[in-house]
């Protein structure tokens, strides 16, 4: 997959960045390309070689249709939440480091979910604010609206599941 500079592109477990250059280094006698990207979170600038975009996860934004699916699954799905702690925390955080962004859908909802019944630890409550940035900037950019709305939509999704959208923990 290649991007040009000024393309969005979603860093998995970080969120969207955008392709602020490419560049060529050399290393000996080889030479390797590289984005530079920078995040949007934080405004982190990455460095990630061509060669190492399908290992790293590295995307293009989500098309609307797929929104709309994940959407769709936020206020419909349903899937099994592992009761055991370092189970669950640790089959999140693979579902968070895949990039795919059903994949962070399920662990918000699930996140969402064991939060109704009990506090969440401390890095359960990170992940979940994690996913919930994951999700809204992303639904911000396929859908070209501000944040806000992005908010209010994933927040309509969760409350037809029974959910409440929790303040920024």
């Amino acid at each position: 997959m290649t991007f040009q500079i000024g393309d969005k592109v979603v860093y998995p477990n970080q969120g969207i960045g955008t392709v602020e250059n490419i560049s060529t280094r050399s290393f000996g006698s080889a030479f390797e390309k590289f984005y530079l990207l920078r995040l949007g979170c934080n405004s982190m600038t990455v460095v990630v070689p061509f060669s190492n975009v399908d290992n790293i996860g590295l995307r293009r934004v989500t098309k609307d249709r797929e929104i709309a699916r994940i959407l769709s699954f936020l206020a419909n799905g349903w899937m099994a939440i592992n009761p055991d702690w370092k189970v669950r925390f640790k089959e999140n955080t693979e579902k968070m480091q895949s990039g795919d962004l059903l994949k962070a859908a399920e662990v918000f909802k699930a996140l969402l979910q064991i939060h109704v019944d009990k506090p969440l630890s401390f890095r359960e409550k990170k992940m979940l604010d994690r996913a919930r940035h994951m999700l809204v900037s992303e639904i911000s950019i396929a859908r070209n609206v501000p944040e806000v709305h992005a908010v209010n939509m994933l927040q309509r999704a969760v409350g037809k599941s029974g959910l409440v959208l929790p303040a920024i923990m």
